[in-house]
């Protein structure tokens, strides 16, 4: 009879970080965590794009500083050869500006370097699941964003942008909005994911937002998903 546990599908995670102390250090703490397995590490950008791209991992676990490489730079590139993957800065950068550029960019979460390892661990774990992770700063920032009120010349305009959305592209927007990731959408709507990327580029495109940050903050705010308690 086959063992549950062992069959349980583990989080794949990719850690990129240009020293070898800490990827090392890392592996053997999140290799004693259930439910986890490290499937590569890289120190550079050529190695975190081949592992991505081969090993299509759940998480990634980005270092923002890459000796003459940037991170930030980075991350758009992982996310397209890795459309699935989530990125999990780990940084021992403080400055909220960046951490936020780098969640516009298409990053799930910021943990600092500083922090302890179980933090670390919940993390990936709500990343995984389809959330962002932010500090208590940065929450509050978005929170304000979703809370400000709309100014009157605002709503009219955003009306006619969702009018312009098909039922399809309302479907997806509320995938989105459940944390799904592009292939799940697919699965969830029995379309390919290519049609999934055609949609969320033309949704994005109508709705004037950027990226799926702002397509969350925008979809929140004109009541097209719902935020859960």
């Amino acid at each position: 009879m086959a063992n549950p546990e062992a069959s349980r599908h583990l989080i794949g995670i990719l850690i990129v970080d240009d020293h070898a102390v800490v990827r090392a250090s890392l592996r053997f703490m999140l290799e004693k965590q259930a439910g986890i397995k490290v499937i590569g590490e890289a120190g550079n950008k050529a190695e975190a794009l081949d592992i991505a791209s081969r090993e299509q991992p759940e998480i990634i676990l980005l270092d923002l500083c890459l000796r003459e490489e940037s991170g930030m730079d980075l991350i758009p590139e992982l996310l397209r050869v890795a459309e699935d993957s989530r990125i999990v800065v780990l940084t021992g950068v403080l400055d909220e500006m960046e951490h936020r550029r780098a969640i516009h960019l298409g990053a799930m979460g910021v943990v600092s370097k500083e922090a302890p390892p179980n933090l670390l661990i919940k993390a990936i774990e709500r990343v995984n699941a389809g959330e962002l992770w932010l500090n208590r700063h940065m929450t509050a920032l978005l929170v304000s964003e979703l809370r400000r009120p709309i100014e009157p010349p605002k709503p009219p305009a955003e009306a006619d942008m969702i009018a312009r959305l098909t039922v399809r592209e309302l479907e997806v927007i509320s995938l989105v909005g459940d944390g799904k990731k592009n292939k799940q959408i697919a699965e969830s709507l029995c379309i390919s994911s290519a049609t999934v990327r055609h949609h969320l580029t033309s949704i994005l495109s109508k709705l004037e937002v950027s990226d799926r940050l702002e397509l969350l903050i925008f979809a929140y705010k004109n009541s097209l998903v719902k935020i859960k308690s």
